[in-house]
């Protein structure tokens, strides 16, 4: 499902798509449309991993988009692997995420795919 766009400030954000368990949201700005940054909210699981695939895809402009964790309640691995692009090497990955939770934290680095932030970002 796909949701009408609103702008505020030269900052445009919509829906890229939404389901009982998962919204994701898109913000970019006029000054630097290449750079998209895509908010998770709610659970990730295999019903709806990949569409989230998808959805990142779909919005991918310039090198990478970030890609906010912060507010996902839950995540297994089917999702994890959509975010972690586990089977490309690090320098290919073209997902960098931002607000990841202790919990996925942990999570990514039981998987072996955890990288340590160079800066506030999570280049994984």
């Amino acid at each position: 499902m796909l949701g009408g766009a609103r702008s505020v400030g030269g900052l445009e954000e919509r829906l890229l798509y939404q389901d009982e368990q998962l919204k994701i949201m898109v913000r970019q700005s006029s000054a630097a449309p290449e750079a998209p940054a895509v908010s998770l909210i709610g659970e990730i699981d295999a019903s709806n991993s990949r569409a989230l695939a998808g959805a990142l895809a779909s919005c991918r402009q310039g090198t990478y988009i970030v890609v906010d964790t912060g507010k996902l309640t839950f995540i297994d691995v089917s999702g994890l692997r959509v975010l972690a692009m586990p089977t490309l090497p690090p320098s290919e990955r073209w997902i960098r995420l931002h607000n990841v939770t202790p919990y996925q934290r942990r999570l990514l680095r039981m998987m072996g795919w955890y990288y340590e932030p160079r800066a506030h970002h999570l280049p994984i």
